[in-house]
């Protein structure tokens, strides 16, 4: 007889979710992404100007 508790252990130990955080803060909710800049949108926010983004309405 096999004993399937050791794969079943590895499988639900595997990360699973968010595996990104914002560079600035550790968040990892609400990142932007686009482009691998991996900020959450309000450190983004602050950010934005210095980085060349502009804001157009």
């Amino acid at each position: 007889m096999t004993d399937d508790s050791d794969t079943s252990k590895t499988a639900s130990q595997e990360p699973t979710g968010q595996t990104h955080v914002c560079r600035a803060t550790g968040r990892e909710q609400g990142l932007v992404g686009k482009y691998d800049i991996w900020l959450c949108r309000q450190a983004f926010r602050e950010m934005a100007p210095a980085m060349g983004f502009e804001k157009h309405e």
